[in-house]
């Protein structure tokens, strides 16, 4: 760590945050490596410590002999004022370094309220935030994930985005770099070098066009042959796919703060409001073997006591019940239990349950999305009531006591009736639970409610955001009709959703945006203790930018998309013709258990171990 920090320790919340030398926490000596790393994560350490994709290239980085990388993440907002008193800039954990001093930073883009942290982070650095301000010295600044399938709000603050899956062009972009040091190559013909390879899109090729009205209206490349449509990386063989034997262990309490084995990637569901869904196709499964042993390693290595089986929709996974059972049988005696995340109603059943309560019980989380049948056909969350009422009754049969359930308001199509629905489905689930109740414990439940935020690359990316007022006014409405003592409920501010959804769609022009939110001190927006509306409000006016244009309008399907380049292999034709079927209530089935949908992944991407049926793949 930055020794300049010591003195600051014990004025700050949590200082481990920033202490470093964490169990397996790794530390290699820079002059025998060529290309070195910041993984930057635009959040506090509470937050990045806990994902997945970020302890998966520390290991791959790091498991080179020419290569290391070190962690970054957002400091608290105490720590913040303490360093810009004392002109201490950002480092890195390992080696106290400061920015400046790597080739490569790179952010995760996990969502669109983190986009302030960034630019907070490279102000902390001393790093300039446009990419064109910044001179021919390194670091690139790059980033991937999620939000990366629409990163025209940063482009600017970007060197080059990384888009889709990251393990592979990992490798390539390190050798392209290692070998551009020892030609010397300048900053431009090394992004040019890296816009050769597959994935990667360098912000500042292209140049966005605007109409007389201010909105997108194309992409102009700015130099030759430059590619007009920027497709997705996809391992294409999960089972051989490296994978971390070690996570480096905190000494506070972090998100996620346990052994995660990831069992499978990708969803086939089709939910028509879900981004994740759409931009992580084709399913691909790890065998049990493989992810048995991966997991003996994490355990021996970190002594967690919790085994999280982490997926989009882990009861998908083909082997789901005895993966379960042969972790449980293995560990329970040693004090370790297993859970999964989120779970789809017609995806686990009692014996489920009953194998992962042996160990330790942990919450169970269901999301039914809509409250009835008839808007979750025009979402295309194909479960029904019934299979509510079977998991909920495995549920409590098997021994627990409270459910908790996600929904969205706001979505296409919905009505009064689709909000009374929920109520009535919270209500049911208690009674669903009457049978089990005893002395010592009562069925509860939990409702947790999201408001509808239209995304990029799904079939609802042309739907408008409904405005804040009538959002408040639905929470109002569940509000006054979930008063129960057995039922608990809760959403987030509209003003977040409302948000997102800006950034979601948005195109470059709200890099002026950004930049004045962040000077007026916006940051840690997800963050609901620090989100202040009103300067966004002030930010967005200052730059004549009006936000409603962004959230609250609906698309033309045939109007200019600011994110159409970055494919995450989806045919345009599919999403359209899921979002026709939305408006008719029509679902559409699952391709791994019915036929082909014609998303055009597979086919597109060339995954040849896509768990569909064979026979359905044109």
């Amino acid at each position: 760590m930055d020794k300049r920090l010591v003195p600051l320790l014990p004025l700050v919340t949590k200082p481990a945050r920033y202490t470093n030398h964490e169990l397996n926490a790794q530390h290699k000596n820079w002059s025998e490596v060529a290309v070195k790393v910041a993984l930057a994560f635009p959040d506090i350490y509470d937050v990045g410590m806990g994902h997945l994709g970020f302890k998966i290239l520390y290991a791959l980085i790091n498991g080179r002999h020419d290569a290391l990388a070190e962690r970054v993440y957002a400091p608290w907002v105490d720590m913040q004022e303490l360093m810009e008193e004392h002109g201490i800039p950002l480092t890195a954990l390992e080696s106290g370094s400061t920015l400046t001093k790597f080739d490569l930073v790179g952010f995760t883009l996990q969502h669109e309220l983190s986009f302030t942290n960034i630019l907070k982070m490279l102000d902390l650095a001393g790093i300039r935030r446009r990419s064109t301000e910044r001179d021919e010295m390194l670091p690139l600044i790059m980033a991937g994930g999620p939000a990366a399938f629409n990163a025209e709000p940063v482009a600017d603050f970007l060197d080059f985005v990384v888009l889709g899956e990251g393990e592979e062009v990992m490798h390539e972009i390190l050798d392209v770099v290692k070998d551009g040091k020892a030609q010397g190559l300048t900053k431009d013909q090394l992004l040019t070098e890296l816009s050769r390879l597959e994935g990667i899109y360098v912000p500042k090729w292209y140049k966005p066009i605007y109409g007389v009205d201010g909105r997108f209206e194309a992409l102009e490349s700015q130099v030759p042959n430059a590619a007009t449509q920027i497709q997705k990386r996809v391992v294409r063989d999960f089972n051989r796919l490296p994978y971390p034997e070690e996570f480096v262990v905190p000494y506070v309490e972090v998100v996620h703060d346990r052994v995660m084995g990831e069992i499978m990637r990708g969803c086939t569901r089709g939910c028509r409001f879900c981004q994740a869904g759409m931009i992580y196709r084709p399913v691909r499964e790890r065998e049990p073997r493989v992810l048995k042993e991966q997991i003996a390693r994490l355990v021996e290595s970190t002594g967690y006591e919790e085994i999280s089986l982490s997926s989009l929709s882990s009861g998908d996974y083909g082997q789901i019940g005895p993966l379960v059972r042969d972790l449980i049988v293995h560990y329970q005696d040693c004090g370790i239990s297993v859970s999964l995340p989120s779970l789809r109603l017609d995806s686990f059943g009692i014996e489920l349950a009953q194998e992962i309560q042996k160990a330790r019980k942990t919450g169970l989380t269901f999301a039914p999305e809509a409250g009835t049948q008839r808007l979750r056909n025009v979402i295309n969350k194909n479960v029904s009531d019934d299979d509510l009422k079977d998991v909920v009754q495995s549920a409590f049969a098997a021994g627990w006591s409270r459910i908790k359930l996600y929904f969205m308001i706001g979505l296409p199509t919905e009505t009064e009736e689709d909000l009374e629905g929920i109520v009535e489905l919270a209500h049911k689930v208690l009674e669903w639970g009457k049978e089990f109740r005893s002395a010592r414990r009562r069925p509860e439940v939990s409702i947790s409610v999201a408001s509808f935020v239209p995304k990029p690359h799904t079939p609802f990316q042309w739907m408008a955001q409904e405005s804040m007022e009538i959002l408040r006014s639905k929470q109002r409405f569940l509000q006054d009709r979930l008063r129960h003592p057995a039922i608990h409920f809760s959403y987030p501010r509209v003003e977040e959703s409302f948000l997102e959804a800006v950034f979601a769609r948005g195109d470059r022009r709200l890099a002026a945006v950004l930049e004045r939110a962040v000077d007026l001190g916006c940051q840690f927006d997800s963050w609901t203790d620090s989100f202040r509306f009103d300067l966004w409000e002030q930010a967005f006016g200052d730059a004549g930018i009006d936000p409603q244009d962004y959230a609250g309008r609906t698309r033309d399907i045939g109007e200019a998309l600011p994110w159409t380049h970055l494919s995450a292999g989806i045919d345009y034709d599919f999403l359209q013709r899921e979002w026709e079927l939305a408006q008719k209530g029509v679902p559409t089935p699952d391709c791994r258990w019915d036929e082909c949908s014609r998303c055009g992944v597979c086919p597109s991407l060339r995954v040849a171990n896509a768990i569909v049926k064979e026979k359905n793949v044109e």
